[in-house]
């Protein structure tokens, strides 16, 4: 008689279908539904590079900064849409690094890379002028001869900067070592912090970056589909984190950027990444994305999950219900021209015994990265708010980590949407946990 798959014997001499409760759920039909709606062809990329390096150069001239140097590998796919070993180009700066004027867009790549320029330069990217060589000014690379290597590199950059938008220019700079930043002042630079026109150019998506947002998003709850369908008591977190990392791989995606998934009393408090742990029966399983998926753009919403093969209790059904609650109440108050600080005067009061364990923020913004702006949450607000405006076109995640200060498990939800002309549109479309809602 055959034998249906889940009845196959595993290859410790257990039946498979022992192991794969969720075969019994009634919770996972919406997975289904959970594919890309948006295709690499759909995605007008060139119109993504120029919004994008126009919204650079708009804000650079409104707060009178001549030209950025930018070193930090998302901006610089954000400024142009090149990308070259972007994790590696974080730790080694500056090896890879863009020059941005109103008219002009040097792009100097990195040591043996200068093949790349037929790809990268004018004649396949409209937002590049130019490819030259780096001088990678950094530790590793000049040794004991840094502090010369940062002169010359000042020099060098200066002199360009000189020829493309005069002497005493103001230039911005962001992920620079300390010492290249005070050798670009010895050349009589005016210096300023290039973080400022970043992140406001950044905060406003335009229809075609939206498209490049959804596709990641699908993706990635493909991903987290497959992972969900791998939980298995016995396993470590670390494997079963494996699962999203292959499929965001697999389908285009750049990396994740954290590894926050952990079970049972690991998931409280927040911020535990994943370990050699082994889930056990009946736990919570609390996952963060936090991938930098397809197109660049930032894949980020959390949910929790449960490894059975019993049901939920009571108390994981309460932690559950109650983050579910604060999201939701969240998104229901964003709108458009809503302050940062009313937003934090109206988001939902987070009760006594959660309190102290909180997620940092109520929400951020999300792009190519975490990004501007942060709201906090109101009793946060005195201390490290700052106010601003939620306009259209940002997109935004709404952030809960509910967990007692006395222990015990605890549950982490976040969704990703976007602020519309006339609200609020839900972007991140992957279930909630129907067994933890009851």
């Amino acid at each position: 008689m055959m034998t249906s798959p889940l009845e196959t014997v595993a290859q410790d001499g257990t039946q498979a279908h022992l192991l794969d409760w969720h075969a019994q759920r009634t919770d996972l039909a919406g997975l289904a539904s959970l594919d890309r709606d948006t295709a690499p062809e759909d995605v007008d990329v060139h119109a993504v590079y120029t919004y994008r390096q126009a919204r650079l150069r708009q804000k650079m001239a409104e707060l009178n900064v001549d030209a950025v140097i930018l070193s930090d590998p998302v901006n610089i796919r954000y400024a142009t849409g090149t990308r070259n070993m972007q994790v590696f180009s974080q730790r080694n700066a500056p090896s890879r690094y863009l020059l941005l004027t109103q008219d002009r867009s040097i792009l100097h790549e990195f040591t043996g890379c200068l093949h790349l320029a037929d790809r990268f330069g004018p004649a396949g990217f409209n937002t590049v002028d130019e490819v030259r060589p780096a001088t990678t000014a950094s530790f590793v690379a000049a040794g004991p001869a840094i502090a010369e290597r940062e002169r010359r590199w000042a020099k060098e950059t200066a002199a360009t900067i000189a020829g493309l938008v005069g002497h005493r220019a103001t230039v911005g700079l962001e992920r620079l070592n300390a010492n290249t930043a005070i050798a670009l002042k010895d050349q009589g630079l005016n210096i300023v912090d290039a973080q400022y026109p970043v992140e406001m150019a950044r905060a406003i998506k335009s229809v075609e970056e939206v498209k490049c947002v959804i596709a990641s998003l699908r993706a990635t709850e493909v991903a987290v589909g497959k992972l969900r369908n791998a939980i298995r008591p016995g396993m470590t977190e670390n494997a079963l984190w494996s699962v999203l990392h292959q499929s965001i791989i697999e389908q285009d995606g750049d990396y994740c950027e954290t590894r926050l998934l952990n079970a049972g009393p690991r998931t409280n408090p927040w911020f535990q990444e994943c370990s050699m742990n082994v889930i056990g029966e009946n736990q919570l399983i609390a996952l963060d994305t936090d991938v930098v998926g397809c197109f660049g753009y930032y894949s980020d919403f959390s949910r929790t999950f449960h490894s059975g093969p019993g049901k939920p209790s009571a108390v994981q059904r309460d932690l559950y219900k109650t983050a579910h609650e604060q999201v939701q109440h969240n998104i229901g108050i964003l709108r458009p021209g809503l302050s940062f600080r009313e937003y934090a005067d109206r988001a939902w009061n987070i009760p006594d015994q959660y309190y102290a364990n909180r997620y940092y923020l109520s929400a951020h913004g999300c792009g190519m990265t975490g990004e501007y702006p942060y709201l906090y949450h109101h009793g946060d607000f005195p201390d490290a708010g700052y106010d601003g405006v939620i306009e259209p076109g940002m997109t935004l995640c709404v952030e809960s980590f509910i967990g007692a200060e006395t222990g015990g498990e605890g549950v982490k939800l976040e969704q990703q949407v976007l602020i519309t002309e006339t609200g609020v549109e839900l972007l991140s479309k992957f279930p909630f946990e129907a067994v933890l809602m009851e």
